[in-house]
């Protein structure tokens, strides 16, 4: 049965493709909010560990998946401070602790 920390483990690499490949333009908004909403449906799976301290890499990633799922589209892309705090997120979650993690990046579990 997977654990939340496997979850946060393998869906790490995917938000960071979403998000990325969005602000790239290189798919469209749609792609990216069913991405949004099949890994909340694969959460609701996960039974284990939801009572377990949280790891940094799990703030960060619920914080983006809020940030990418509460800010209009158009926002996303032409925001430049919202687009380098997503940028921050992701190079934080990518760079295994070459990045520092962003200190306003807390997310929490729904």
């Amino acid at each position: 049965m997977p654990t939340v920390q496997k979850f946060i483990e393998n869906k790490t690499k995917q938000l960071a493709y979403f998000v990325r490949a969005y602000l790239d333009q290189k798919i469209i908004y749609a792609e990216l909010d069913l991405f949004f909403w099949d890994t909340m449906e694969e959460w609701a799976q996960i039974k284990q560990g939801k009572h377990l301290p949280y790891g940094r890499n799990e703030n960060v990633f619920w914080h983006l998946m809020h940030q990418i799922h509460y800010w209009p589209q158009h926002s996303l892309l032409n925001d430049l401070c919202l687009r380098g705090e997503l940028e921050s997120c992701i190079d934080a979650l990518l760079g295994a602790g070459q990045y520092p993690f962003p200190k306003d990046c807390i997310g929490i579990r729904p």
